[in-house]
């Protein structure tokens, strides 16, 4: 996911942080975040996390517990260890099996808004005028 070029902010296991994580690179987490974070890099969410905040990333891997709602301007890959109680948006997304998510997802590689086409229109059909003198299936004979 990391392109090489920047460097990596390191949240262990051992740490707890309270508040909001801003940062320009790219960013691990390991401990307990309860907060925001906001990262113009990668991020990411290491088996033994657990974060309760936000995430608005440029992409993120998550592999531990998340409650929160994410917004990667790329991609959101949920590892099958990953449990995510929120909302997520992104252009792509990666689910691999196991993984427990609860909340909306919306993927749109695009980025365009994705309107609902119009119905098309009914045509007309004639009605079907019954024969002259002709008995139907019922009629006595």
């Amino acid at each position: 996911m990391s392109n090489g070029n920047s460097t990596q902010s390191l949240i262990t296991v051992d740490m707890e942080i309270i508040g909001t994580i801003k940062s320009s690179g790219s960013v691990r987490i390991d401990g307990k975040l309860d907060g925001e974070l906001i990262c113009s890099g990668d991020a990411i969410i290491g088996k033994s996390a657990v974060i309760k905040g936000n995430l608005a990333v440029n992409s993120v891997s998550i592999e531990g517990s998340l409650n929160g709602n994410v917004a990667a301007k790329d991609k959101i890959e949920m590892k099958a260890t990953a449990r995510v109680n929120g909302d997520i948006k992104s252009k792509r997304l990666a689910v691999e099996d196991g993984v427990t998510f609860v909340g909306k997802s919306e993927v749109n590689p695009s980025g365009t808004p994705v309107g609902i086409p119009p119905a098309a229109k009914p045509e007309a059909v004639e009605e079907e005028k019954p024969a002259e003198n002709r008995p139907g299936a019922f009629a006595r004979r």
